[in-house]
């Protein structure tokens, strides 16, 4: 299966911009050896199938994937970055695909906020300890490819 990716021509335009960017960083060992399958692969993998289900159900997709190579995190792994336009950019870690579910809640919750702030009390429990930090909103039309 591939990853949903965000048209980088609606970047900039709220409007064409539709659910939230996730960027999952598929290089995550979480501080393991080297592996074919790594943690944050698996999570991509797992974060694809759940957005496959909501499309086969007729649903609009919680967020759109990106795969980056490396978000610099690698001592909090799995990572992942959610962003929209004119919104916090967020750096989320201490993910895996066990988490899966309550990412893609967090990020429906995420859409609905007016400015990307989901307060923590709001999130997922399994998500208590995820925010390594947040970005001011800025507009961007490239994105390093795996």
């Amino acid at each position: 299966m591939t990853a949903q990716l965000l048209p980088l021509s609606s970047v900039g335009n709220p409007a064409a911009a539709g659910p939230p960017v996730l960027h999952v960083c598929v290089t995550c060992r979480q501080g393991g050896p080297a592996m074919d399958c790594p943690p944050g692969a698996q999570l991509l993998e797992r974060l694809q199938d759940l957005l496959e289900t909501e499309r086969l159900a007729g649903q609009e997709p919680s967020a759109m994937l990106r795969p980056v190579a490396c978000l610099a995190a690698c001592d909090r792994g799995c990572t992942a970055a959610i962003a929209m336009p004119e919104r916090w950019t967020w750096l989320l870690g201490h993910l895996g695909a066990e988490k899966a579910e309550d990412i893609l809640a967090y990020a429906r919750l995420y859409a609905a906020s007016a400015k990307g702030t989901v307060m923590p009390s709001r999130r997922p429990a399994s998500l208590a300890n995820m925010v390594l930090g947040r970005v001011p909103a800025l507009l961007y039309t490239e994105q390093e490819e795996p």
